[in-house]
């Protein structure tokens, strides 16, 4: 799936949003966990996590009634190279995303 710069751009917009990746990333946790770490509700998390989720920034994975997520780093990657590419089309760095890009 092609990065969307805008989708990726809305997910990340929110606070809330934010912590969450911080938190999810390079590792599993679970909604719950989220919710304590944040204190913040369910409903509340959940929501967030469907943004994540549409802009397949976390995995999600199930166990019994539980859900799990972590950050899909590929994507964040991916997203921030597209970002560059169409935004500063004519630095350095965005040239060494554009070759990494091809090979």
């Amino acid at each position: 799936m092609k990065a969307d710069p805008v989708l990726f751009a809305k997910a990340l917009a929110d606070e809330t949003r934010q912590k969450i990746m911080n938190l999810v990333c390079c590792r599993w946790l679970s909604v719950n966990e989220i919710v304590e770490k944040l204190k913040v509700t369910q409903p509340t998390v959940s929501h967030h996590l469907a943004i994540l989720r549409e802009a397949d920034l976390v995995h999600m994975r199930e166990e019994g009634k539980q859900t799990f997520y972590s950050l899909n780093q590929n994507r964040v990657a991916s997203c921030c190279g597209q970002l560059m590419i169409r935004f500063a089309p004519e630095t350095e760095t965005t040239e060494a995303v554009k070759k990494s890009v091809e090979v």
